[in-house]
């Protein structure tokens, strides 16, 4: 008896999707759910689960095909036996890549008959593999071999000391801004070469398009306004230990999203999109949150972002930012947005001039926060300061109202109302 495994539809517009990456090899055990490759469309990247419990025993798509929704990708038998003929096949081949020195020398590559060291009683003794895979999910041990993490270096919060989600995730975010990306794409030069020919991903080509879209169909202007953090950030110390107790972070991001919200119900053409020669206004605020990843960018969606306390909008933010970056993001959650922030101050950019998500009119842009001198009632003071920019469609929107928007966005962070935090 076998299994099929399908290309999922992703969404109802969406007809086809790649294959990244298969994160099982034929002869593998693979349990209901557990993630058995990932896919990319033009709308999110995902890991896509084992429809059922069993055995991997065929792959009929190569990664980097693309094929259309409901092809059959796989087939997942219901014993080892079912399996044999693949496995022995896969075996040579993961043998003769060994040969060639072509193998990645990751744990899931080894040879199911990897020999393990035995103990003083004669006992087997786990592998560091062991140990690691024992103290962590699946998922966890993906995200960390991909920002190269050694996991038995992590002090997991589960039980019995298990690395999760959360853990790496944190650890993650802790590492400082400006470390070089693991999966950055270094160039390997041979001898001689001067060039390297690298072709460009799903989710990379569909950044292109969509900037260069974005670019040919709005005209660009910007607008950049300095704000003094200062009471933001005395009111960030305050709460931050309680939202920390509530599991969540209270950060600079997520008061300025707040008062983004509260900026746009009072200027809603910045809300608004283009229909041809109508304005589409539109009630509802869904907050475009950017989300810088290894091998790409995503803006995963809050909706209505007007109805959350700025503990649900923290809590909101952070989540569709981990899940973003573990490919958990379903296509709904990439859609409908309504204004993007993008924080390029996180890498230490002072401003920047982001494009504009399309259909959207306009996109905000947080510069780094950082202690500056500046003139406060005539006397040089340190202050947290940072830049904002706007960047707005002016086929719609004039300098006068955005100038009015961001004017209203610095008073809201620079008086900010502990009531509301």
């Amino acid at each position: 008896m076998t299994k099929p495994v399908l290309m999922p539809q992703m969404g109802e517009s969406i007809a086809e999707g790649t294959i990244v990456r298969w994160i099982k090899k034929v002869g593998d055990k693979v349990d209901r759910d557990e993630p058995l490759f990932e896919i990319s469309t033009d709308k999110v990247d995902a890991e896509i689960p084992s429809p059922a419990a069993g055995i991997l025993s065929e792959i009929k798509v190569k990664e980097g095909e693309t094929v259309a929704v409901n092809s059959v990708v796989a087939t997942i038998g219901d014993s080892v036996a079912a399996a044999t003929s693949q496995g022995n096949g896969a075996t040579a081949q993961r043998e003769t890549a060994s040969v060639d020195g072509d193998e990645t020398d990751g744990a899931e590559n080894r040879p199911s008959h990897t020999v393990r060291k035995r103990g003083g009683n004669g006992a087997e003794a786990p592998e560091p593999e062991d140990l690691r895979r024992a103290r962590s999910s699946p998922l966890v041990r993906r995200i960390a071999k991909e920002h190269n993490v050694d996991i038995s270096s992590l002090q997991g919060s589960g039980v019995g000391g298990r690395v999760t989600k959360h853990d790496i995730l944190d650890y993650l975010d802790q590492r400082p801004a400006g470390a070089p990306s693991p999966q950055a794409h270094i160039p390997a030069f041979k001898p001689g070469e001067r060039v390297e020919i690298a072709p460009m991903g799903v989710m990379r080509k569909k950044i292109a398009e969509h900037m260069v879209l974005s670019r040919r169909t709005a005209a660009h202007v910007h607008s950049v306004f300095e704000v003094n953090f200062s009471r933001t950030a005395q009111l960030r110390e305050q709460k931050k230990a309680e939202y920390e107790r509530q599991g969540t972070k209270l950060t600079f991001l997520s008061f300025i999203a707040r008062a983004v919200i509260e900026s746009l119900t009072a200027f809603p053409v910045l809300n608004s999109s283009l229909d041809g020669d109508n304005i589409v206004y539109k009630k509802d605020i869904n907050l475009g949150i950017a989300v810088a990843l290894d091998w790409g960018l995503i803006v995963p969606v809050v909706k209505n972002a007007d109805d959350k306390s700025l503990l649900g909008l923290s809590r909101a933010i952070a989540d569709v930012a981990a899940r973003a970056r573990a490919k958990q993001l379903k296509p709904e959650e990439v859609q409908g947005g309504t204004f993007t922030i993008t924080n390029p101050g996180v890498f230490g950019a002072q401003f920047g001039m982001p494009i504009i998500n399309q259909p959207q009119m306009a996109i905000l842009g947080i510069g780094a926060i950082e202690k500056r001198a500046v003139v406060v009632d005539d006397a040089i003071a340190i202050r947290p300061m940072g830049y904002l920019t706007l960047g707005y469609d002016h086929r719609l929107i004039d300098g006068a109202v955005a100038d009015q928007f961001l004017s209203r966005i610095k008073d809201i962070l620079e008086n900010f109302d502990p009531n509301q935090v």
